[in-house]
């Protein structure tokens, strides 16, 4: 779905506008939330827009991206360079359905527009990585557009949603709550949601146990 509403640049970077509009006021929640130093694990960067952005303004982390997908590694470890950015690893081979990850220790974990984007399994596989990699009270943080209480929150998304839905039936908005419970199973509290722009959420989670 990135690659079918995104662009491939001529330099072999990938870019998608939505992801250029929203990296700031992610990164105010983030600078937030995130502890001051150590790594930060993030579950499918993509075109690498946001960890870059993230690495530049949140400097004394060092951020650690990955994805799935080789064409967009490659668009990560590209704009690494073009950055010369000291406090981004090279991209890690990481599908999230596949535990453990390869990855031995991280004090946060961040996910961006994934969940909608793939199946139910994923989002059950995301905490169960998390609670793996994670020391207790740090922090899982989510973002993306989530239903609430079994409603879409606006008519953009409820269409979003019946997009995803006809692409693949095992994609879509999720319901927060039901989030929240896969969360609580295992052992992660929703600590904290805050409204986004254009009908987002961020959720910041923490590892209770």
């Amino acid at each position: 779905m990135l690659k079918q509403r995104g662009e491939k640049q001529a330099d072999g970077t990938w870019f998608t506008s939505p992801a250029e509009r929203n990296k700031d006021p992610i990164l105010a929640v983030l600078a937030r939330v995130l502890p001051r130093r150590g790594v930060v694990l993030e579950i499918a960067s993509g075109t690498g827009q946001h960890v870059i952005h993230f690495a530049k303004g949140l400097s004394s982390l060092t951020w650690q991206p990955s994805d799935a997908d080789a064409d967009l590694r490659k668009s990560i470890g590209l704009r690494i360079e073009q950055e010369h950015l000291v406090n981004a690893n090279t991209p890690l081979d990481l599908d999230v359905t596949r535990l453990p990850w390869p990855i031995q220790a991280a004090e946060a974990v961040v996910c961006i527009n994934l969940i909608h984007v793939a199946p139910w399994s994923a989002t059950q596989a995301l905490f169960d990585g998390a609670r793996a990699l994670l020391p207790v009270r740090h922090v899982l943080f989510l973002y993306g557009p989530y239903r609430r209480f079994g409603q879409h929150t606006s008519e953009s998304n409820e269409r979003f949603d019946s997009d995803l839905r006809a692409h693949n039936t095992e994609w879509g908005l999720r319901d927060l709550e039901a989030v929240s419970e896969v969360a609580l199973a295992r052992e992660f509290v929703l600590a904290e949601v805050v409204e986004m722009p254009a009908n987002n959420f961020s959720l910041v989670f923490k590892r209770e146990g």
